[in-house]
């Protein structure tokens, strides 16, 4: 099992960036997928999540609105779209699989800064 993410990077405030994780050693369309942050200092921070069928989504409030999680099951992918970012954004961003969040991938630097 693997979770390879990208797309992480240095973005001004207000700015968009989006993350991507492409999966394998699974069958990625039958779990539930999860982004969780951690920020410089601080605990870690369950973002959003989504069904395996992408049918209903779940988000943290605090990026409710500005952020989308979406998945593309024909190519073992999991997006994650981040608009109006906010300095607070600033974190490492895991992709997660399953419910029980048994395997994380390597994680991606985001960080939000003029």
């Amino acid at each position: 099992v693997q979770l390879v993410e990208s797309g992480g990077g240095l973005v001004q405030p207000g700015g968009s960036l989006r993350l991507s994780c492409v999966a394998s050693g699974f069958t990625f369309s039958h779990y539930y997928m999860n982004w969780v942050r951690q920020a410089p200092g601080k605990g870690l921070e369950w973002v959003s999540s989504i069904w395996a069928g992408g049918e209903i989504t779940y988000y943290t409030d605090s990026v409710k609105g500005r952020f989308t999680i979406s998945r593309d099951n024909g190519e073992n992918t999991l997006y994650l779209q981040m608009h109006s970012v906010k300095s607070e954004d600033t974190a490492v961003y895991y992709c997660v699989k399953g419910r029980s969040l048994l395997k994380w991938g390597q994680g991606t630097q985001v960080a939000v800064s003029s």
